[in-house]
């Protein structure tokens, strides 16, 4: 197993900088997710890290050995694209020995390398086809297995289930889970979607525009957002944000938007804004005289098991409330909503978490 720290990585293309002075520690044997929205730099980071992209300045530390200008191929890395990068004309068996060979491996230790991938990847029965006649869940696997048989001192996945269907998809997420536990490998993983950071990661990396918004494990995150826009990335569907302003009446301070006021528990200041964040499974339908406000529903998705409800109100285009369940709800109803207290976000005017609300 292996650590890998990141030490204020800078890379810029021409004059233009897209990382930021990027510090990142990959802690041995876990499983590193790094996401964030389309061209936030986390594939250009993790290919800094395979070796593929030369850096602009810092240092990557491999094991505690420096290797910036050491090329990919002796950094001991084992990389799994997005696009599979199956050699078509060969065999599954010879597209996982494919590199081994290249390192004059003596056949019977390839043998028994790729068998052994196969059999923990469940492919040994598709090891003499060629990648055109299997699905894109085995493609996959097969790629894995070719990572595998390397025996790296860590594993570099780039959106490796992107070109999945969403079925596919939560299976291979748990294969790979399965996979890590099993192997115990260190593996840094980029992906687009939180859904894949939060059931896969030990520790996720949300980056923004090439800096670093926040480290942590899942729930971590997910319960404490350090900014709106980790509160809005990380979450599905994202949190709801209410543009409110604090009110001092006595003792008290009160949150007063167009359609509510809420008494707030903590000691902020009176007289500023502030956006306030609820994420939609702490909203919850009431009777009126229990509400905080009302609203009108726009569209609801019935699941079965759950509904979501899309809904306005005075000073907000735009609420989504989860709640378990079935609800006979259609369009331009009117609901009554009440706020949890306990899970209440307050975020200043630069979009930075105040604190939450007490129990």
């Amino acid at each position: 197993m292996t650590e890998i720290i990141l030490k204020n990585i800078f890379k810029s293309y021409d004059k233009t900088e897209v990382i930021h002075g990027v510090d990142l520690k990959v802690e041995s044997g876990k499983f590193l997710v790094l996401v964030g929205p389309s061209g936030c730099g986390k594939s250009t980071l993790l290919r800094i890290i395979a070796g593929l992209e030369r850096i602009t300045s810092g240092e990557i530390l491999i094991e505690g050995k420096e290797v910036s200008n050491i090329p990919a191929s002796e950094r001991g890395l084992a990389m799994v694209f997005q696009s599979y990068a199956l050699y078509p004309h060969m065999s599954v068996f010879k597209n996982m020995a494919f590199s081994l060979e290249n390192l004059k491996v003596d056949k019977k230790t390839i043998q028994e390398k790729v068998n052994s991938a196969a059999k923990l990847l469940q492919i040994e029965e598709y090891l003499q086809r060629k990648p055109k006649a299997l699905s894109g869940g085995q493609r996959q696997r097969v790629a894995i297995g070719r990572a595998i048989v390397r025996d790296p001192k860590a594993f570099l996945f780039d959106e490796p289930l992107s070109n999945l269907d969403a079925e596919l998809r939560v299976t291979m997420r748990k294969e790979l889970s399965a996979l890590h536990e099993k192997i115990g490998g260190t593996m840094i993983y980029v992906t687009h979607d939180q859904v894949e950071a939060m059931t896969l990661a030990d520790q996720i990396v949300v980056l923004n525009e090439g800096y670093v918004a926040q480290t942590g494990a899942p729930l971590d995150l997910y319960n404490n957002p350090k900014d709106t826009f980790v509160a809005g990335f990380i979450g599905s569907p994202k949190m709801n944000f209410m543009n409110i302003k604090s009110i001092k009446k006595g003792n008290e301070i009160i949150l007063n938007s167009e359609c509510f006021s809420i008494k707030w528990q903590e000691d902020i200041e009176a007289d500023q804004d502030y956006t306030l964040g609820v994420r939609p499974e702490y909203i919850y339908i009431c009777e009126k005289q229990d509400s905080d406000f009302e609203v009108t529903v726009d569209y609801s998705e019935q699941l079965g098991s759950e509904t979501y409800f899309y809904c306005n109100t005075v000073g907000i285009s735009q609420l989504i409330v989860h709640q378990t369940g079935q609800y006979k709800v259609s369009k331009g109803d009117k609901l009554f909503l009440r706020l949890d207290r306990s899970s209440m976000h307050l975020f200043g005017t630069n979009g930075k978490s105040i604190k939450k609300n007490k129990t």
